[in-house]
């Protein structure tokens, strides 16, 4: 490979991946902001979250895009070609995350003003707990950290306890009071958006690890929704 060609294709990785993280960006935003509307019960904020998960999408299908012409056009080899194919899972993956936030927003447009079965405790610490996974999972891509990936992994336990938590507490709600089932279910889908963010989020990472050692490894094999 000439020095012309390999300046051109790490010109082209670098670009690919700033848009990754300008997507992380957006998608972090889209967590919070989803988060900040079931809390305040904010319904324009809650409008916005979905509106702007479009822009999200248009960025994702320019990246594979990218990607695609990188590989026609570059045709990387080993690890340069790895870093192409993670990135273009990894922001399938991302864009399922942001659709997980607008499920949130969406939940907080059907409760309207119905106000909350009860005070939010452990799922802004989901939320908080996927942020940070995302961001750590980032940083693990563009390091190429492989330890740091299998530590985001772990992190995934987190979620699955404080979501089985929310599950059993408005479980009770539901049995004590059959005329509370509806609330109870909004927050339980809004609980279940953020564990599946969290399972996604270790996909991530299972990318980094193929990207850094050209192995496929699932890195947690416990299944959708633990209950």
């Amino acid at each position: 490979m000439t020095s012309q060609i390999r300046a051109t294709l790490d010109r082209d990785l670098r670009t690919l991946q700033d848009d990754l993280l300008r997507l992380g960006s957006m998608l972090d935003e889209a967590i919070s902001r989803a988060m900040r509307s079931l809390a305040d019960r904010n319904l324009p904020l809650a409008r916005q979250v979905v509106t702007d998960d479009a822009p999200i999408n248009t960025l994702r299908f320019q990246i594979e895009e990218a990607c695609l012409s990188l590989i026609a056009t570059q045709q990387p080899a080993a690890g340069d070609l790895r870093k192409v194919v993670a990135a273009m899972s990894i922001v399938s993956d991302m864009e399922r995350m942001a659709d997980h936030a607008a499920g949130i927003a969406k939940i907080v447009l059907k409760m309207g003003d119905e106000p909350l079965l009860k005070p939010l405790i452990d799922m802004p610490r989901m939320a908080e707990e996927c942020r940070q996974m995302l961001k750590q999972a980032l940083d693990a891509f563009v390091s190429r950290d492989v330890e740091l990936a299998r530590a985001v992994a772990s992190r995934d336990d987190v979620i699955d306890d404080l979501y089985k938590q929310i599950f059993r507490e408005l479980l009770s709600f539901m049995v004590e009071d059959p005329r509370t089932t509806t609330r109870a279910l909004y927050l339980l889908f809004a609980a279940h958006n953020l564990e599946r963010i969290g399972d996604r989020a270790v996909n991530i990472t299972e990318r980094v690890i193929f990207m850094t050692s050209g192995e496929m490894k699932e890195l947690s094999a416990g299944p959708d929704a633990p209950l």
